[in-house]
């Protein structure tokens, strides 16, 4: 019997994927062959020039839309966005972490193999048109996510992070796949398109039958944005792992996961929107009030910045609940917008924290606008992002947030929201009234210069951010082309 061999084209739309593949493959044996006094930076920056391949061959591969590999895999201007976005994530993520693991003798190749290897999971979620290789993506991303929050053996504060977000995050994954099952029974297919198809043709599927399925894959995708009810992991992992792994955590695989939640919901489950909307916007108002009030309690700042994560989930799943065009381009241009101002903000912190991450208290932050004013006013403007102040990405990002859910008449939702935004507004100028309106104390007057990599990092983020708020049709031309998400 003849085996069909995919096409050549096929083999190009998946050119991101294969490059880093083979990329990460070399690291891990280039970390054996290299001798033991040669600088392990030399992989970092191999790492970080299969990365800008990924970058253009994901540009590249865009000229062949379409399905492949059997309808496996779609690429359209959605999966593209999303694929430049992990991948950049990845880029910075590279450059922050040089002098962090220099300091904590820690500098070795299977960190950027590692890195690599989650994003190309990323990368297969983002352009899964199939729900079992969305389910393969997934677990390509969180198995080197997982190994990457224990990364430093020796710190206890890791192996916890790390085994508490395996455990839990194995016990969501079963949630998904078991939803993924209940589908595949209901309609008889995993490809998204079909499902739809399925879903709005007659004989209707038992609306009952199709909603549990829709609950159990919910779960899931829930754990893997930090939506309440299933946020509980979010402050204790990203306490505990490295800085710039948690750097990493809270944007790539955050933004992969949304992007397969949009595709999923919107998609394949879109002819029953109206079953699935007051669970998204139960769980959206919920994830804002835990975010926003619990962080107004912490006095760590990668604990803060966990639960303001959590808080941005909610805000990005009220665009989900408004189930329009609108809420796609919003979830698409809020997450490009918290991606730079989220790396900023935890570049800063990966800086600040020094050996053994000792200073990660709001208070250890007393005087940095004396003695690093550089650094001090580009954290501002993240954490001036993040509240929503106009002039940055964070505040257009809200606005089409809020509008989507206007359009969609879930004008109480929006309301809240708003609210919300203004709980958050206080934990985050209580940093900023720190850092210029206290007294320089031990941890800053300690404080070394800002290295080349987190240097690059932050401005990198920071230009990112203000182009976002003063020119964001630069990224609205794009998000609201016509068709950027195939259906």
């Amino acid at each position: 019997m003849p085996i069909n061999t995919p096409p050549a084209e096929d083999y190009l739309r998946i050119l991101p994927e294969i490059i880093m593949t083979v990329a990460g493959t070399l690291i891990m044996i280039l970390q054996v062959l290299l001798p033991e006094e040669k600088p392990k930076s030399s992989l970092g920056h191999f790492s970080l020039i299969a990365f800008l391949a990924a970058l253009v061959g994901a540009l590249y591969s865009s000229n062949f839309a379409g399905t492949g590999f059997s309808g496996m895999i779609v690429i359209d201007g959605y999966a593209t966005f999303f694929r430049v976005l992990v991948i950049g994530v990845g880029i910075l993520s590279v450059l922050s972490a040089y002098q962090y693991l220099s300091r904590e003798r820690a500098n070795q190749g299977e960190y950027y193999a590692l890195l690599l290897f989650s994003v190309v999971g990323q990368c297969v979620m983002v352009t899964a048109s199939e729900l079992i290789m969305l389910f393969i993506g997934l677990e390509i991303s969180s198995i080197a996510t997982y190994v990457l929050a224990g990364y430093l053996r020796d710190d206890k504060r890791g192996n916890e992070a790390a085994l508490k977000y395996f455990l839990l995050g194995s016990f969501a994954t079963s949630f998904l796949l078991y939803g993924v099952a209940w589908i595949y029974g209901i309609t008889g297919s995993t490809n998204v398109f079909a499902i739809a198809r399925s879903l709005r043709t007659p004989p209707f599927p038992s609306a009952t039958l199709v909603g549990i399925a829709a609950a159990l894959m919910f779960v899931g995708f829930a754990f893997k944005v930090s939506a309440a009810p299933f946020q509980i992991w979010a402050p204790d992992v990203y306490q505990g792992a490295p800085a710039p792994v948690t750097l990493f955590m809270s944007v790539g695989p955050k933004a992969a996961a949304f992007a397969a939640f949009v595709r999923v919901f919107t998609t394949a489950l879109g002819p029953i929107t109206s079953r699935w909307e007051p669970l998204m916007w139960s769980s959206a108002l919920a994830t804002m009030f835990v975010g926003n009030f619990a962080a107004l309690m912490q006095t760590n700042v990668k604990r803060l910045l966990a639960y303001s994560s959590i808080a941005h989930a909610g805000y990005l799943m009220v665009a989900i609940a408004a189930a329009n065009q609108l809420g796609v381009e919003a979830v698409m241009f809020y997450l490009a917008a918290y991606a730079l101002m989220n790396i900023g903000a935890f570049a800063v912190v990966t800086h600040f924290a020094r050996q053994g991450e000792k200073y990660v208290n709001v208070d250890d932050y007393a005087g940095l606008g004396w003695k690093q004013p550089v650094t001090a006013a580009l954290f501002s403007i993240f954490l001036l992002s993040l509240i929503g102040v106009p002039l940055t990405g964070g505040f257009f990002g809200k606005f089409y947030i809020f509008k989507a859910a206007l359009d969609a008449n879930l004008i109480w939702l929006a309301v809240l929201g708003l609210l919300n935004s203004a709980v958050g507004a206080y934990y985050y100028l209580r940093i900023i009234v720190v850092m210029y309106f206290r007294e320089p104390g031990e941890a800053t007057a300690s404080l070394q210069p800002v290295s080349p990599g987190v240097r690059t990092t932050l401005w990198i983020a920071a230009l990112g951010t203000l182009l976002l708020g003063i020119f964001p049709s630069v990224l609205l031309r794009f998000v609201n082309e016509p068709g950027v998400l195939t259906k």
